[in-house]
């Protein structure tokens, strides 16, 4: 996804619209422009930035099919249990 951001800055503009959204569709990427000043998009572009994570991970979903196994593991770890977290709070690190 391609983002033209602070877009009420019309003048200071370093890229035009068409040349960004050329560049975009040549490198088949989603184009938008957004300005926080003019609550221009912003959250459009958050919304859009999820959509397309959605639409790819359910795209790697159909493509692996039904087979559970050729799902891809992730790895397990450990970030130490209650007991460890309480121990080191009570030695603290700067105590005197």
């Amino acid at each position: 996804m391609l983002v033209g951001n602070k877009a009420d800055l019309r003048h200071l503009r370093a890229v035009s619209t068409e040349d960004a959204k050329a560049f975009a569709e040549r490198e088949s990427t989603f184009f938008m422009e957004t300005s926080a000043l003019e609550s221009t998009n912003v959250e459009n572009a958050f919304t859009e930035v999820l959509t397309q994570i959605y639409r790819v991970v359910s795209k790697k979903a159909l493509d692996i099919g039904d087979d559970p196994a050729a799902l891809p593991k992730g790895q397990t770890i450990n970030v130490g249990t209650k007991d460890d977290v309480s121990a080191v709070k009570k030695v603290g690190c700067c105590s005197a």
